[in-house]
């Protein structure tokens, strides 16, 4: 497969300066910065974004980022409730060259995808046949993967089972979160499709079939955040990390004890004993490590819990929230 270095890249977006229409399908923070990156060449975008939805407390209307970057920078704005007739003549009235799409939300009509000359192809965070779906970088480190990458696929009527156009890997370090690993994707995502970009204006638009058993990360459920003390040591660490983007999400309740009934996100642990005994009391607290944090027993080994977000509090260190006496020794959380 060709590679080119990030430097190579960079040198061949600046060789061309014809203006290309792009339309430019996404709704979430990180569409919006790769819009911003098209935004910085000499294309002509019309932006397509989901409507606007209730989010945070008292479910206030917010408008979705893309929409947010497109009225800031005066750009062309479609929002799609659903692919009617009206809406399709719209797009094709644009006349686009090319369609791009990143973490866009929802499926794009073959009347649709079909439209721009070169079609519309999709950045998406996985080795793709692997992780199709909305949580791929997610699914990748609670599973203990140790690679993943970037694949920059054609856009087809089933869901990321695209031929693909080009895909780059990326390794995962044992301490990556899902935010910290985006923050290392980005960059990567950014400059495949950049050189997608070039390619299609030089006329390359090859592009070969997905190879291998496809797997799925379907969006991840509010109840499946919960920790699962039954879960080894390694397991219940991955799942904490791999639901830390810009806060932590995986949480456990506090069965007794002064807090009592309280939920506490973790977001922080290591792991301290790991091997195939089965503990009898998962979710115990079996002992405090000063200045560090608490020892919870797992289905296998035990961990060391090093950050925590108590219920409407700010993220703390473990051991300051002890200082509170919030926990003692033989407290259970579940």
């Amino acid at each position: 497969m060709e590679k080119k270095s990030g430097r190579k890249r960079n040198q061949a977006q600046k060789k061309s300066g014809d203006m290309v229409k792009i339309i430019f399908f996404g709704t979430a923070k990180i569409s919006e910065i790769f819009l911003e990156n098209l935004c910085k060449s000499s294309h002509q975008i019309l932006c397509i974004s989901q409507p606007d939805k209730p989010a945070g407390r008292g479910n206030k209307i917010n408008p979705t980022a893309v929409k947010a970057f497109a009225q800031r920078n005066n750009l062309e704005l479609l929002q799609v409730e659903k692919w009617d007739m009206e809406t399709i003549e719209r797009i094709k009235s644009f006349g686009a060259d090319i369609g791009v799409a990143v973490s866009f939300g929802r499926l794009i009509a073959d009347t649709v995808f079909n439209l721009p000359k070169f079609r519309v192809f999709n950045i998406h965070f996985s080795l793709l046949p692997k992780y199709r779906g909305a949580a791929p970088v997610q699914y990748a480190i609670a599973n203990g993967d140790t690679q993943t990458g970037i694949t920059a696929f054609y856009i087809e009527k089933t869901l990321d089972t695209g031929d693909i156009l080009l895909q780059e890997k990326i390794p995962i370090q044992i301490n990556d979160t899902a935010g910290s690993l985006f923050a290392k994707m980005i960059p990567l995502g950014l400059e495949i499709m950049n050189e997608v970009l070039e390619r299609f204006k030089s006329g390359k638009t090859e592009a070969y079939a997905q190879i291998g058993e496809p797997t799925f990360a379907p969006p991840i459920k509010k109840e499946e955040m919960l920790i699962v003390w039954a879960s080894s040591a390694r397991v219940i660490r991955d799942k904490v990390r791999s639901l830390y983007i810009d806060k932590p999400a995986a949480w456990t309740m506090i069965s007794n004890g002064k807090s009592a009934g309280k939920r506490l996100k973790i977001a922080q642990m290591s792991i301290l004993k790991e091997g195939r005994s089965i503990n009898k009391e998962c979710g115990k607290i079996i002992a405090f490590e000063k200045g560090k944090g608490f020892v919870v027993s797992c289905g296998d080994g035990s961990v060391l819990i090093e950050l925590v977000q108590p219920e409407n509090k700010p993220l703390m260190r473990a051991w300051d929230f002890l200082q509170g006496g919030n926990l003692s020794v033989g407290d259970v959380l579940k």
